[in-house]
C-alpha cells in the first residue's frame, strides 16, 4: 500500500512538471509545428503526437541537460516520420491570425506583411530538410550543433541544407522585391 501511494505521488508531482513544461512552452512549439507543416490543424496534430511521446518519456526528457532540445528532437522526428508516409503539407499565405500575434508589433505594416506572406509560401516550396534546417537555424535561432542534433545529422548536412535553403529563399523572394534583403525576416522573427 506504501509503495502505491508513493507511486502515485510521484506521478502526481510528474504530471504537475510536465504541465508547467507544456504551458511555458506551447506557443513557441506551435510557432515552430506551423512552419515544419504549413497548416494551423497540422500543426496542432503534430505538437499534440509530439507532446504524448514526451509525456511518455517525461522522466527522461526531464532529467535531460537540456529538455527543449529533448522535445524539439522528438517533433522534427514525428513531423519527418509523417512526411515520408505521403502526407502532404502546405503552407497557407497568412491565413492563420493566431500564430503571430504573439509577436512584437514594432512598426509591422504593410510592405512587411506583404513579404512576410511571401516569405512563408517561399519556405513551403523548399524540400523537408532544408525547410526543417531552416526553421531550426534561423527561425529557432538554434547553434548549428543543436539543429543538428534536433534534425538527427551532421553539422555539415545542417550547414549545406540550411544554404540551400536560404538561396532558394533569396531566389524566390528576390525577384518579387528587387534589392530587397529578405534574410532579416528571418532573423527577426517575422516568418510566422
Amino acid at each position: 500500500m506504501k509503495d502505491t501511494v508513493g507511486a502515485a505521488a510521484d506521478a502526481g508531482a510528474r504530471s504537475e512538471d510536465f504541465q508547467a513544461f507544456v504551458v511555458g512552452r506551447w506557443s513557441r512549439l506551435m510557432r515552430t509545428a506551423y512552419l515544419l507543416t504549413g497548416e494551423q490543424y497540422a500543426a496542432e496534430d503534430l505538437v499534440q503526437g509530439c507532446l504524448e511521446r514526451t509525456f511518455v518519456a517525461w522522466r527522461k526528457v526531464s532529467q535531460a541537460r537540456d529538455p527543449d532540445a529533448y522535445v524539439r528532437r522528438i517533433m522534427v522526428n514525428t513531423h519527418a516520420r509523417r512526411y515520408r508516409r505521403g502526407l502532404k503539407e502546405y503552407l497557407s499565405r497568412g491565413d492563420d491570425p493566431g500564430l503571430g500575434h504573439d509577436l512584437p508589433g514594432r512598426g509591422d505594416d504593410m510592405a512587411q506583411a506583404v513579404e512576410r506572406s511571401d516569405l512563408v509560401a517561399a519556405l513551403a516550396r523548399l524540400p523537408l530538410r532544408q525547410r526543417e534546417a531552416v526553421v531550426l537555424r534561423y527561425w529557432e535561432d538554434l547553434s548549428e550543433t543543436q539543429t543538428a542534433a534536433a534534425m538527427g545529422c551532421s553539422v555539415g548536412t545542417v550547414k549545406s541544407n540550411a544554404a540551400r535553403g536560404i538561396t532558394r529563399l533569396r531566389s524566390a523572394i528576390g525577384p518579387a522585391h528587387t534589392g530587397t534583403d529578405t534574410t532579416h525576416l528571418v532573423h527577426e522573427g517575422r516568418m510566422s
